[in-house]
């Protein structure tokens, strides 16, 4: 990825002019993905499974291994994708991402109690704040 270490434009539609929470809450969790990606996928003889694979052999069940529990688990893990059957998909309403995305945003906005910010952390945004601004000759 070039090295980029910035995501831009979450929830942004209609070349940014307007902000959509379940865009919002989608490009949230894309950019959980991407971050995972980026880490990189640590390859040894452990994530290889070297000794599951030697001791199940070939066309043995490699999904039942403990080493396949483990490390299924440390894969990236969206919350709005659905990756289930199409079957059971539908059984369970044949919602979009978007109805998901969408929905998620509501309980954000309805429910979320954000946690305060502590005085030192607001202390350091005011001094920020404060030396721009007079890098910039604003007075107030």
């Amino acid at each position: 990825m070039a090295g980029a270490n910035l995501i831009y434009g979450l929830g942004m539609i209609e070349m940014g002019m307007t902000i959509d929470y379940g865009q919002l809450v989608m490009d949230n969790e894309f950019a959980e993905m991407i971050k995972f990606s980026v880490q990189g996928i640590p390859v040894n003889d452990e994530t290889l499974a070297v000794e599951a694979i030697q001791e199940i052999g070939i066309a043995g069940n490699f999904l039942s291994h403990e080493s396949s529990f483990k490390y299924m688990r440390s894969q990236s893990a969206p919350k709005l994708i659905d990756r289930n059957m199409f079957e059971d998909w539908e059984t369970a309403g044949r919602t979009s991402l978007q109805d998901r995305a969408l929905k998620k945003a509501r309980d954000i906005i309805e429910n979320h109690k954000p946690e305060p910010i502590s005085d030192d952390i607001k202390a350091q945004m005011r001094a920020i704040i404060e030396e721009t601004e007079s890098e910039m000759g604003i007075t107030k």
